[in-house]
């Protein structure tokens, strides 16, 4: 599930709707080629994630990513058709989960680590697909379901509890995240089916959220200052790039073979995240929190086979 500065994570069932259309043109097993993908899109999911944890002031590197993004969208946004006028709230609707999903993964960096903070966001957003899918739509859990929960479950009990856990708040922002996430998964699930072009649907997906978010700084801080010459506005461009690069990689992979596999790869970005903390943030690499990612990732893997 994994979206967005986003998104990457973000957008699993869109993609699975692009994997079920597309299926009768590509492989139905996983060549070496479509890991190496899956696998690549991890690693640029928690590398933009870094990026953001990194930076001295979350909010405005959000705020440059997320312009990054538009300006990169919108021209293929206007060269496109309009998506249909059904879909258009859909779209207005996940813009404005976004929005939430990048104030709340700001906040929630702010109070914990990479290490820490991105399992549980990952995590928890296929446990609350999965439980809302039970509780609102009837569905039965099966065998592999009913494990990923509990694995995932445990895993955060690990990463939240004992000497090294995260810190209360970064949990609750963590799982406020996860939400968000599971709504904007949501909202495109079905508005990409009412778009009438998958490919319109999607580059507005990536063009409102850019103009929330610049308001939101606005109300919230006031002037925003972009110096084009600095290198933090080139890091945090970057970091747009790559969060739009790791979403395209995953779009590639899911055209070319089923979604679940291709799912349940991309979310070893869990384990990526925790050596990129200890390599670039000097984060802490303990036992406990490297069982817990692991834990954490063998659950969200479990429910995308299931």
């Amino acid at each position: 599930m994994t979206f967005a500065p986003r998104k990457g994570g973000v957008v699993a069932p869109v993609a699975d709707h692009f994997a079920n259309q597309l299926a009768a043109f590509g492989p139905t097993a996983l060549s070496p080629f479509i890991v190496l993908l899956a696998l690549f899109a991890a690693i640029l999911h928690a590398s933009w994630n870094a990026f953001l944890r990194s930076g001295a002031d979350r909010f405005w590197t959000m705020t440059v990513m997320s312009i990054a993004m538009t300006v990169v969208a919108l021209p293929v946004a206007l060269v496109l058709p309009l998506p249909a006028a059904q879909s258009w709230p859909y779209i207005a609707g996940s813009a404005v989960f976004q929005l939430i999903y990048g104030l709340l993964l700001v906040a929630a960096y702010r109070h914990g680590e990479l290490s820490q903070v991105y399992p549980i966001i990952r995590g928890s957003a296929p446990l609350l697909v999965t439980a809302a899918g039970l509780a609102f739509a009837g569905e039965v859990l099966r065998p592999l379901s009913m494990l990923g929960v509990m694995a995932i479950v445990i895993g955060i009990m690990l990463l939240s509890l004992g000497k090294t856990r995260a810190a209360g708040s970064s949990i609750l922002y963590a799982v406020a995240t996860g939400v968000a996430i599971a709504g904007y998964s949501t909202v495109d699930a079905i508005g990409i089916r009412l778009s009438g072009d998958r490919a319109a649907y999607i580059s507005w997906a990536f063009v409102l959220p850019g103009f929330l978010m610049v308001a939101a700084f606005f109300i919230l801080r006031g002037r925003l200052k972009i110096d084009p010459k600095a290198p933090e506005t080139w890091k945090a461009a970057g970091g747009g790039m790559v969060s739009l690069l790791s979403y395209g990689t995953v779009l590639v992979a899911y055209s070319m073979a089923p979604a679940g596999p291709v799912s349940a790869l991309r979310e070893t970005s869990v384990v990526f995240a925790v050596v990129i903390g200890w390599l670039f943030l000097g984060e802490r690499l303990t036992i406990r929190r490297i069982t817990a990612c692991i834990v954490v990732a063998s659950g969200a893997i479990l429910i995308g086979l299931s």
